[in-house]
C-alpha cells in the first residue's frame, strides 16, 4: 500500500510499505478517506525530532477520517462500514490515566502516538491508503455521514486542542485576550474565544495572510517582527497586560511573548508542541505576579472530541473553513512543503486518496 514515511528533514514522501492488517483483537483496521498535516507534524519536517525517526521506516500523520474495513474480535463499539475518527494519541479508556482524563498519558499504551516514530509507540500513520488503530474503543470516534470529511479531520487534534486552550484558559466575558499564532487550530481557538463573550481581542502572527484572517474576525492583528508591536498590543489594556493568552505556536520566544503580555494574576494557556529542552523561566517573575501557566501541548484531546463534533454538528464552528489546499497522498512531499513555506495562502492541508 502507500504511505507517507520519513527519509530525513524536509524529506517526506509517499512510498509503498507492507498493507496494514491486525495483529490484536482490540484492533480496527480503517481505510483512509481523508487525512491531514497538523503543526505539530512540522516539527518532523524542519528536523527538531530526527533522532527519534526511523529513517525510511517511520510513518507520519495523526489525523484521520475513514472507513472500517475489519475489527478485532473484542471491538463491540464499530463494525464494518462505519464513518471515523480518533483521538492522536492511543488510549485505552480503562487505565488510571484514561480514567483521570489524561488520555495522552495512557499507561496501556505507554504515549503512543500516530506518526511520531519509536519513542511514542512506533504506531503507524494516517498518511496512508489504510492504518491500523489499537485499543479503538478506547479513543476512535463514530462520525455522522453529515460532517464533511475535513470537518471530521480537525476532531484528531485541532479542534479538540483549541477547546481545551479555551477551558484552560477559563475565557469570561469582557475579558481580554492575546492569541499566539493564527494557524489552523489558533483560528479555531479564536473563534472558539469569540463565542465565549471576549472583550478585546489582540492574534499574533507574522504570516500575512493568518494576520488577515484573524483581521476579518474581530480581532487586532500585529506583526510580532515590527518596531513596537508590544506597545501597541499593550495599549489597548491601558498598559496591565491581558486577562488571557493563548499561546499555538510552540517555541521558546513565543511562550516569553505569552508571559510579557499577561497581566498580574492572568492565565496563559499553552497549547503549542514544545520541541526545545530548555527554557529560561524567571520564577520570581511568575511568582510574584501570580501568573497561572498550563502547558498542555501534549493535549488530552479524546474527553473533548464529543464536545468538538457537537459544535460541528450545530454549526457553532465551521474548521472545515481552514482548508486551503487539497493534495493526493502521493504528492504528500508537495503538501508539506506548501504548508511549510506557508506560500499561496496556505492553511489547512486536505490529503486525499489517490
Amino acid at each position: 500500500m502507500k504511505a507517507a514515511v520519513y527519509f530525513g528533514p524536509q524529506d517526506i514522501r509517499c512510498t509503498t510499505i507492507p498493507d496494514s492488517v491486525l495483529t490484536a483483537d482490540h484492533e480496527i483496521l480503517v481505510k483512509v478517506s481523508a487525512t491531514s498535516i497538523c503543526g505539530s507534524d512540522l516539527h518532523l519536517y524542519r528536523g527538531a525530532l530526527d533522532a527519534i525517526m526511523t529513517k525510511g521506516k517511520s510513518q507520519t500523520g495523526h489525523e484521520l477520517v475513514g472507513e472500517v474495513l475489519d475489527v478485532g474480535k473484542s471491538v463491540s463499539r464499530f463494525k464494518k462500514g462505519d464513518r471515523v475518527s480518533m483521538g492522536y494519541s492511543a488510549s485505552c479508556g480503562h487505565c488510571y490515566m484514561c480514567q483521570v482524563g489524561q488520555t495522552a498519558h495512557c499507561e496501556t499504551s505507554h504515549k503512543a502516538v500516530y506518526g511520531f516514530g519509536v519513542p511514542f509507540g512506533d504506531l503507524n500513520g494516517t498518511h496512508a491508503e489504510t492504518i491500523v488503530l489499537p485499543y479503538a474503543e478506547g479513543h476512535a470516534i463514530k462520525i455522522p455521514d453529515a460532517v464533511s470529511d475535513s470537518a471530521a479531520l480537525t476532531l484528531s487534534c485541532n479542534l479538540p486542542a483549541a477547546l481545551i486552550a479555551n477551558h484552560l484558559a477559563d475565557i469570561r466575558f469582557g475579558e481580554s485576550l492575546a492569541v499566539i499564532g493564527c494557524g489552523p487550530t489558533g483560528m479555531m481557538a479564536l473563534d472558539i474565544a469569540l463565542h465565549r463573550g471576549v472583550g478585546r481581542l489582540v492574534a499574533f502572527d507574522k504570516v500575512p495572510h493568518r494576520l488577515a484572517m484573524a483581521g476579518r474576525k474581530e480581532a487586532l492583528a500585529i506583526d510580532p517582527s515590527t518596531e513596537g508591536w508590544k506597545e501597541q498590543a499593550m495599549d489597548i489594556t491601558a498598559g496591565r497586560g491581558f486577562d488571557k493568552v493563548i499561546e499555538m505556536v510552540g517555541f521558546p520566544e513565543t511562550l516569553q511573548m505569552a508571559l510579557d503580555l499577561v497581566r498580574p494574576g492572568g492565565t496563559v494557556a499553552a497549547l503549542g508542541v514544545f520541541c526545545d529542552d530548555t527554557f529560561n523561566l524567571n520564577l520570581a517573575d511568575v511568582f510574584l505576579r501570580d501568573i497561572s501557566l498550563h502547558m498542555d501541548g501534549f493535549a488530552n484531546v479524546q474527553p473533548f472530541m464529543w464536545d468538538a463534533l457537537r459544535m460541528i454538528e450545530r454549526g457553532v464552528i465551521s474548521p472545515q473553513d481552514y482548508f486551503s489546499h487539497t493534495y493526493s497522498l502521493s504528492d504528500v512531499d508537495k503538501a508539506f512543503a506548501m504548508f511549510h513555506q506557508k506560500s499561496d495562502g496556505a492553511m489547512k492541508m486536505l490529503i486525499s486518496r489517490p
